[in-house]
């Protein structure tokens, strides 16, 4: 795909404006699933290691259920617990502490085709309890993914997952989020939105 062009074509969504582009341009079917399955492309094979990666630990351990893998396996965020992203409004929040977070989109690119998981953010905190609330640029992200999604009527079935046993020093937390979002890829990261020509631009950028 061009990706300079179809940055072009995707320089605004739900009001969000790129630097210097003035006129929102409308975002169309065929081009956001274009954009979804090019990140399948390259998700699907890591979510396929993961799940076989969990499979090769059970051989091993007691046949406990466990919520992830080692982390030099590789973090599966689909063995996480999967969470609304309103959760830090609940009264007491289920996790707490430092994590790595992964927010996921759950839906079918296609009418034809099953769900396919898409991993749009990967992050690290030491407040898991609170580093959803306020301000987080991929919130931006994900509400322009959101409304242009259901401009053209596809599906979006978001989540947040955390992965609680990460380090407590930031430092280290920091290096392993830089590794999973260079295996991952995932396209509201800074690190990676220029790769995917994201087509959503939040304030700021």
């Amino acid at each position: 795909m061009g990706g300079s062009r179809q940055g072009e074509l995707f320089t605004t969504a739900a009001g969000l404006a790129a630097a210097g582009s003035g006129a929102e341009l409308p975002l169309l079917r065929h081009q956001l699933q274009a954009w979804q399955q090019a990140l399948a492309r390259h998700q699907a094979p890591l979510f396929a290691d993961s799940e076989a990666a969990v499979r090769q630990v059970g051989l091993f351990e007691d046949p406990a259920p466990a919520p992830h893998v080692q982390p030099h396996l590789g973090l599966n965020p689909l063995q996480l617990r999967a969470q609304p992203l309103s959760f830090w409004r609940w009264p007491d929040p289920p996790q707490r502490g430092a994590a790595l977070y992964f927010v996921l989109d759950r839906s079918p690119i296609r009418q034809d085709q099953q769900a396919q998981p898409l991993l749009l953010y990967v992050g690290e905190t030491g407040r898991a309890d609170r580093r959803w609330k306020g301000e987080h640029d991929c919130k931006q992200y994900l509400a322009a993914y959101s409304e242009a999604l259901a401009r053209v009527e596809l599906a979006c079935r978001l989540s947040i997952h955390f992965w609680l046993d990460a380090p407590e020093s930031p430092r280290q937390r920091r290096a392993l989020e830089q590794v999973l979002i260079q295996r991952w890829l995932p396209p509201f990261n800074k690190e990676t939105r220029q790769r995917w020509a994201t087509p959503f631009t939040a304030d700021g950028d």
